[in-house]
């Protein structure tokens, strides 16, 4: 199963992790899996390389795990970005819960 944590102070989104396979199929044919990594590249890309805010990503290969977490101080228009940004990455997993419930879960930590 993969686990999505989303990490949170008051309301705002300060990070995620992504930790384990979802075992819908064999690896490099699960198609939940690509989309996860699908999902958790663009929001990566978006933050860091077209933004250029430098959050820290964390990769375990062993773990099967990506952590991202947001810098503060990002200034107004990048905070709200990412928080547009965050916000849209929860509702996407959570509705890849909903289609695969046995295969992802989301959970947010404070």
């Amino acid at each position: 199963m993969t686990t999505v944590s989303f990490r949170t102070e008051g309301e705002r989104i300060t990070g995620f992790t992504v930790a384990g396979h979802s075992g819908c199929a064999e690896a490099g044919e699960d198609l939940l899996c690509a989309a996860v990594t699908s999902a958790v590249r663009l929001t990566e890309c978006a933050v860091n390389d077209v933004l250029g805010l430098g959050a820290a990503v964390k990769v375990k290969e062993k773990d099967a795990s990506i952590s991202l977490k947001l810098p503060g101080a990002l200034g107004q228009t990048n905070e709200a970005t990412c928080q547009a940004l965050m916000t849209a990455l929860m509702v996407y997993f959570t509705t890849l819960h909903e289609e695969y419930p046995d295969n992802i879960i989301v959970v947010e930590e404070e």
